[in-house]
């Protein structure tokens, strides 16, 4: 069968059993796997293969992440530090919301990892309302708002391998003067849709009473006033230490620096932790952490399959007969990204397929760079391990995952992918 029609089928079937039947995404993704191997028709054992090569690569790419935040976050919540860092956020921040989506906005850069930088605000984001609505559009904020920056600005995994592919010579500088402005407008425009969308979450707040700032909200605990409360936020504070201690003095790559800085965050919250609470701390950490890996590696094993079918070249093959030369970067990377769910990915085989192509050729670098991002963001769905964490993390079913974390990132490629347009058309040429 046409890997394409394969593609299609395959997403359609993943989507209604896991509106229906509620069955772990996991063996849902495996499954659709298997079918779209056999669609595609790849052999078994060629299948099999790729699903286990795929599951292996997610695992060593989040695995140590994933762990090391779930430990971080069992243990702080075990101590009631939580608490406290709620406490010393609720002296400055007057909207949470928007503290939300900029502190993954933020975070997602220096830590090079929209998923690290979502799992280390999670357990904070987590308490700062005890509503479970209210919460949950903090936690999709704070992913939307890495992932934002993520796939706009250099130097992250995403936007490096098209400026190294399609650059030649331009100063990161430059690009950076673009991407940063159109990254912050892209963002304000994400909030103004939440605001719409949940106008009782986003829409700012008369601040507290001094009589009620004394305790946290929604309980009748008493919060020390004097300080800040350093012991909770050390896990934090080591992590951003140790990012210009592993890039300027180890010399590490991104891939180990990301590991290596959440394993100082839970070693420093292990080593903090009273003998009492460690035990307990590490043992639900490991738990809550297992089930959200096997979810995303199910993605990571349905990505690989499509990737090894020749989809991407399948496609690209297509395209250039059928569509301007303009669009092509765009929908590859959307179509790429729809199949295997990694940004990172995406931008790697996007720079791939298109170097040295008519494409690269005929389009200046920075609407180029700017249309594959905004291509990496139009389907962020079952495939996309971020999906099942934001899933997992919210509880919220399919329906709603979509509608809060699928459809902002799309208008997001849409917003990117119409800035690049003018940039090709009225700026570059």
């Amino acid at each position: 069968m046409d890997p394409l029609l394969a593609f299609v089928i395959t997403l359609a079937l993943i989507t209604i059993v896991s509106l229906r039947y509620r069955i772990s995404p996991f063996f849902t993704l495996i499954g659709g796997a298997v079918l779209f191997g056999f669609l595609a028709g790849m052999t078994f054992d060629a299948t099999m293969l790729g699903i286990i090569a795929g599951v292996g690569k997610v695992f060593s790419a989040f695995g140590i992440i994933i762990l090391c935040g779930a430990v971080i976050a069992k243990l702080l919540q075990e101590q009631h530090q939580i608490e406290e860092i709620v406490a010393d956020i609720r002296r400055y921040v007057k909207n949470p919301p928007v503290i939300a989506g900029v502190s993954g906005y933020l975070l997602s850069v220096p830590i090079t990892c929209c998923i690290t930088a979502y799992i280390m605000l999670n357990p904070i984001l987590d308490s700062l309302e005890k509503d479970r609505t209210k919460r949950n559009v903090l936690l999709y904020l704070a992913a939307v708002g890495g992932i934002i920056s993520y796939a706009l600005i250099f130097p992250t995994p995403v936007v490096i391998p098209l400026y190294e592919a399609f650059s030649s010579g331009m100063s990161p500088v430059l690009f950076d003067a673009i991407s940063i402005p159109l990254s912050l407008l892209v963002l304000g425009g994400i909030l103004l849709y939440f605001r719409f969308v949940h106008p009782d979450v986003v829409t700012p707040k008369r601040t507290e009473s001094p009589a009620m700032s004394h305790q946290l909200p929604g309980t009748g605990t008493p919060v020390m006033r004097q300080g800040i409360h350093w012991q909770a936020w050390a896990p934090f504070i080591a992590i951003l230490i140790a990012i210009p201690v592993a890039l300027l003095l180890l010399h590490l790559s991104q891939m180990s620096m990301i590991n290596v800085i959440m394993l100082v965050g839970a070693v420093t919250a292990i080593a903090l932790a009273s003998p009492s609470v460690r035990t307990q701390g590490l043992s639900q950490g490991a738990k809550h952490a297992g089930i959200i890996i096997f979810d995303i590696c199910g993605a990571g094993a349905l990505g690989y399959v499509i990737v090894s079918s020749g989809f991407a070249q399948d496609a690209m093959g297509r395209m250039t007969l059928l569509i301007p030369i303009i669009l092509v970067p765009f929908i590859l990377a959307a179509l790429i990204e729809t199949a295997q769910g990694s940004r990172v990915v995406t931008a790697v085989i996007t720079a791939e397929v298109l170097a040295g192509s008519t494409v690269a050729g005929a389009i200046h670098p920075i609407p180029l760079i700017l249309l594959i991002s905004a291509g990496s963001c139009i389907v962020s769905y079952v495939t996309d391990p971020f999906f099942w964490l934001v899933q997992r993390t919210t509880g919220d079913d399919i329906k709603t995952v979509v509608k809060n974390y699928t459809l902002p990132i799309a208008l997001a490629g849409i917003g990117i992918f119409i800035v690049a347009l003018a940039l090709e058309y009225l700026v570059f040429r």
